[in-house]
């Protein structure tokens, strides 16, 4: 498994064998408080680079995540449609989104690695 890389819109990834696990960084769960919902794409479901696919609501606000690579969704965390907020409590692990099978690997090289996101949210 590789390391960890971040969009600007604050969702991170971890690539396996060509399967992005997406989710929302420790610092977005932060800003968005007590997390209530959280609406995530299909399976099946193409997305391309940038695109809006799923919905976190909190108590302060609702937001969206947007895709941080293109490519087709494999898979949907569950788990959250039941307990949202383990966003909250484990948000880089057991508070993953939905997994992407990569259409475009070069994308990836243009995230963030986590030093740089470190200096883009200080």
């Amino acid at each position: 498994m590789s390391s960890l890389k971040f969009s600007e819109d604050h969702a991170w990834i971890s690539v396996d064998a060509g399967v992005a696990t997406v989710g929302i960084t420790d610092y977005a769960q932060d800003q968005l408080g007590d997390i209530v919902y959280i609406e995530v794409p299909v399976s099946g479901r193409k997305v391309s680079k940038g695109e809006e696919c799923a919905v976190i609501e909190s108590v302060k606000a609702a937001s969206e995540i947007h895709a941080p690579v293109s490519g087709e969704v494999v898979e949907h965390n569950v788990a959250l449609a039941d307990a949202p907020e383990i966003v909250n409590k484990d948000p880089l692990g057991g508070g993953w989104c939905f997994r992407i099978k990569i259409s475009n690997p070069s994308e990836i090289d243009e995230l963030m690695d986590e030093a740089v996101y470190k200096r883009f949210i200080a």
